[in-house]
């Protein structure tokens, strides 16, 4: 396996690709991918080259037709783009490899307890069958300082649901990268969630290996005073007749509350026949909140089924808040209902009952803190 490759062009900040942490400079800020990434906050996960000292923990409810292993490693699909991806794959002691074979039917939940003091490296692969079927709730909690890669293999024909969820404690920091490798005639619905951490970045990417390969990607976000919710995507259309739909929700309250989505889709010259959509939209319920919103759409063919973006970023609607209060609703449960209907598409999308409830709840309290 080669330690170092030069992707073809697509943007400056993807161009060296390596598994190497020694291969990749420092950040200083300055580069187009960490410009809003505050740096000092990261507790030293972007320059350091030193071994964990801490580790996180898994448990998990699985049903039929799903394991739990380590390993101690598998055939990758992501060459690292960025320092601290490279760092995770470098340092993580073993791999925890989700194997899912068949039709599933109930769902399966894995949680990542965080390793408290010290930098902690995790590597997850999750592994889905030929023309498997599961429902996937990978959920993190605790506190910690990760830098983490999730892979994730999707054969030809197989439907993946996977729901992530950032709930970590405020004091977390994690910086982290999944990858999707979808097959011909595969199907991923991936929802993430952050709610929790005093930083959390996550860089989510796609690959197709085949023809027919449909991707949504749905996003889900809350930023309390001083919180950093960071999201980047690149979604890489290099192969013929495949879709992606990207929708992104963020909400933010507080003093230095401050969200980031960065969304990149490429279509390639051999990409014919692609179906593309992202939208980011932000509502802002507070002064001294800020939310940074960057759609870009790269295409280097014209034979395309669709291919658009959008972005909306606004304040909290005074109109709808007097509309529900004139008819009798207090305040405080009124901006209730106006963030709930925000969000409950995107709650909607996660077909975990136990697990959307309290998430839905989780925002509410936040809203009557």
């Amino acid at each position: 396996m080669s330690t170092t490759e030069l992707a073809p062009p697509k943007t400056k900040s993807q161009t060296l690709r390596s598994f190497k942490v020694d291969d990749f400079p420092v950040p200083t800020g300055r580069e187009e991918e960490w410009r809003f990434t505050p740096l000092k906050r990261l507790r030293g996960l972007a320059s350091t080259t030193e071994d964990p000292t801490a580790k996180v923990s898994y448990s998990h409810e699985l049903p039929q037709g799903v394991t739990v292993s380590t390993v101690d490693s598998v055939s990758p699909v992501l060459t690292p783009f960025d320092r601290i991806s490279a760092l995770a794959f470098e340092k993580a002691a073993g791999v925890t490899l989700i194997d899912i074979d068949g039709v599933v039917a109930e769902p399966a939940i894995v949680t990542v307890s965080g390793g408290g003091q010290g930098f902690a490296a995790a590597r997850t692969f999750v592994k889905v069958g030929l023309f498997a079927e599961a429902v996937l709730v990978l959920e993190q909690t605790g506190t910690a300082t990760l830098a983490d890669n999730v892979e994730v293999e999707v054969k030809d024909g197989a439907k993946l649901t996977f729901v992530t969820v950032a709930d970590w404690d405020r004091d977390a920091v994690q910086a982290q990268h999944i990858k999707f490798k979808v097959g011909k005639d595969a199907r991923v619905i991936h929802v993430h969630v952050s709610l929790g951490g005093d930083l959390v970045r996550q860089y989510t990417s796609v690959e197709y290996a085949g023809r027919g390969g449909d991707v949504e990607a749905w996003g889900l976000y809350f930023a309390d005073a001083g919180q950093h919710l960071e999201h980047r995507l690149l979604v890489d259309h290099s192969v013929p007749d495949c879709r992606s739909y990207v929708g992104y929700r963020g909400a933010l309250q507080g003093d230095d509350a401050h969200t980031v989505w960065v969304g990149d889709v490429l279509i390639r010259a051999e990409a014919t026949g692609t179906d593309t959509y992202e939208i980011n939209r932000n509502l802002i319920l507070s002064d001294g909140a800020r939310a940074d919103s960057v759609p870009n759409l790269e295409i280097e063919t014209g034979e395309v089924a669709g291919a658009g973006h959008a972005s909306a970023t606004g304040r909290f609607d005074d109109e709808h808040l007097f509309y529900l209060m004139s008819r009798g609703i207090p305040e405080d449960e009124a901006r209730q209902l106006v963030v709930r209907g925000f969000f409950a598409e995107l709650l909607g999308k996660i077909p975990v009952e136990s697990l959307r409830d309290r998430l839905g709840k989780a925002i509410e309290a936040r809203l009557g803190a």
